[in-house]
């Protein structure tokens, strides 16, 4: 996927900072234990209904594989709207929303790592701050969630 220009929210999972296309977000909202779904894999952690509409909820930290996975009242839920679907990811904090032009996006180096090239657009360097601009729609799509819609 190719960087763009725009607003970008920036997120915390473990000791990285993350930034997504603020687009694909509806809503921020506090943590709350969702009702867990059977046969579910292990980074989805239930459904919320989300005022009549049921919003699976991913943890990200579980599904990038980040050790030490603690909810906190920083933890916070962000509910997406990918293609038509909610979809919420659970994050360690937000932090700003950034205007990033996509010639500040270099292409990340590729590495043998955790997460999986498709899901980074690349990296953004903000003053002391260096951001990993996510793919969210590839990172949270039914395929990769598990889902059948």
């Amino acid at each position: 996927m190719q960087a763009q220009s725009g607003q970008y929210l920036t997120l915390r999972l473990g000791p990285e900072e993350y930034a997504i296309d603020i687009q694909r977000v509806q809503e921020l909202r506090f943590y709350e234990e969702p009702t867990r779904m059977v046969n579910s894999p292990a980074f989805i952690k239930g459904v919320i209904n989300l005022r009549g509409v049921i919003v699976p909820i991913a943890d990200l930290r579980i599904k990038l594989h980040i050790e030490n996975v603690e909810y906190t009242e920083f933890t916070v839920v962000i509910v997406l709207n990918i293609n038509g679907t909610l979809v919420g990811a659970v994050v360690d904090s937000v932090a700003d929303v950034l205007t990033l032009d996509a010639d500040a996006i270099k292409p990340a180096p590729q590495f043998d790592s955790v997460m999986d090239a498709r899901f980074i657009i690349g990296l953004a360097k903000q003053g002391e701050r260096t951001l990993i601009v996510m793919n969210i729609d590839a990172l949270m799509s039914n395929a990769e969630l598990g889902m059948v819609v």
